[in-house]
């Protein structure tokens, strides 16, 4: 009998080879809930370090800081340690957790899509077959916002303004390759000119701003996290979000006609070399933590969504989204 990951990946590789299927309809999986926390007398890890691939500030860090307040409310974790290692997408701080990490029992690796697509558009030594997975745990999607005085009032403006004038059409976002670089070809996509797509890529959030609000670029795409402070005070003016639905009182890019929507997902990793055994308790731990109340506060206040997977079913999905993720890069002819 076929394998089913391997059905639904043909069935996707064909389906978007000639667009009839969102590029994000492999992100959009079933979401099962956490299994039940552990007792309440289990034995917590006395210290654990959480690396998080990028600059402080960001999604993956608002994310791995988040994990680790959980991981002490739940009891999982007596002292957390952060050690942030920006640039690439996630690639340098892979290669570094790797070299240093990938036997330590007490240390998990922040990771997620922007990760998989810098990896597929980059090509590095070190890629995510080095690391195992341990748990996947949110979603949000991508918002696209613009200078408070731009002309630009909409999605199709913003698509118009690609196809008309694309060289003076730049985009700003995060890592080359990574989700917001995957968006952002996705719009040229829908302009008809993905080949002259001027993608502007930074390390962080705060760069991504001052990108659009200098007018080095027309427009910005991260997570809502990211600009919601800034939308709040009038500097920068969302016209549209990546959801198939609108998000926030603000309606999605497919909504007004735009096909392109796409979900981001963040998950963490331990080292290949970790014992299964420890593996399982670091499961067990971040099972703990999404249990939390201290977590599910976080998700509401960011306006993530709770995407929890793990076992082999993450394996499998992550496998997919790898395959799924180079496709991309072929189709929307994504450049580093």
């Amino acid at each position: 009998m076929a394998d089913p990951t391997r059905r639904l990946f043909s069935s996707w590789l064909a389906a978007i080879a000639v667009g009839a299927v969102p590029a994000s309809a492999w992100a959009q999986a079933a979401r099962p809930a956490p299994a039940a926390a552990a007792a309440a007398n289990a034995v917590a890890i006395p210290r654990l370090r959480i690396v998080i691939p990028a600059n402080e500030g960001g999604g993956w860090d608002q994310t791995g800081r988040a994990l680790g307040a959980a991981l002490v409310a739940a009891g999982a974790v007596g002292q957390i340690e952060y050690e942030n290692i920006g640039g690439k997408g996630g690639t340098i701080g892979l290669a570094r957790y790797v070299e240093k990490y990938d036997a330590d029992p007490d240390t998990l690796l922040m990771s997620g899509m922007v990760m998989v697509g810098a990896v597929a558009l980059q090509k590095p030594p070190v890629d995510m077959s080095r690391i195992a997975p341990v748990a996947r745990l949110t979603s949000d999607y991508e918002m696209v916002v613009v200078k408070s005085d731009s002309p630009i009032m909409t999605a199709k403006d913003l698509i118009s303004k690609m196809r008309a004038d694309p060289a003076n059409a730049a985009i700003a976002g995060g890592s080359a390759g990574g989700v917001d670089h995957m968006f952002a070809g996705l719009l040229a996509r829908a302009a008809g000119n993905t080949a002259s797509l001027v993608y502007q890529p930074f390390p962080g959030g705060a760069q991504v701003v001052s990108a659009v609000e200098s007018g080095k670029a027309i427009a910005g795409i991260s997570g809502y996290s990211e600009f919601s402070e800034h939308i709040a005070s009038g500097k920068l003016r969302a016209i549209g979000v990546s959801s198939k639905s609108p998000f926030q009182g603000i309606s999605s890019v497919r909504q007004q006609g735009v096909d392109a929507d796409l979900a981001n997902w963040r998950g963490v990793f331990t080292g290949r070399a970790v014992p299964p055994q420890r593996q399982a308790a670091l499961l067990e731990a971040v099972r703990r933590a999404v249990a939390t109340d201290a977590w599910q506060k976080t998700v509401k206040r960011s306006n993530w969504d709770n995407y929890w997977m793990e076992g082999k079913d993450f394996k499998s999905f992550l496998e997919l989204d790898i395959s799924m993720a180079g496709v991309l890069t072929y189709v929307l002819k994504l450049k580093a």
